[in-house]
């Protein structure tokens, strides 16, 4: 299964609370939650670029599954990390504290962030 393809975030859930925790201002939270959010995925085998476009905010991310990568992480801040895959169809991340889990399923793809009790959830569908 291939990831490649432009989606759009259809809803999300527990959005406020988790990127507080996060440490995002409450202004761009606020501007963020009311914003349709776009995500582009380019797979190529075990290489991939994701664009996640937010209003202005553009934020990108180049990996190859299984090598140690410089992740932009959804602060604007740069740290080290680790995708990896599960099955063909689920791709998952640990990077500083946070984990990520990115499943797509047909035409849709949930992302879900992790932040010790805290989930957010973000459900997006291709265009």
């Amino acid at each position: 299964m291939s990831f490649t393809g432009k989606y759009e975030l259809q809803s999300q859930e527990n959005f406020e609370p988790f990127m507080k925790a996060l440490g995002l201002p409450d202004d761009q939270i606020q501007k963020g939650k009311d914003l349709k959010s776009t995500t582009e995925i380019v797979q190529d085998g075990k290489k991939f670029k994701v664009t996640v476009t937010t209003g202005s905010k553009v934020l990108k991310n180049e990996f190859t599954v299984g090598e140690e990568c410089e992740l932009e992480m959804l602060t604007g801040e740069k740290a080290k990390g680790i995708v990896q895959m599960e099955g063909n169809n689920k791709l998952i991340a640990n990077v500083k504290g946070l984990k990520s889990v990115t499943e797509i399923n047909g035409d849709t793809i949930t992302h879900t962030m992790m932040l010790g009790d805290l989930t957010c959830k973000r459900i997006s569908k291709r265009v």
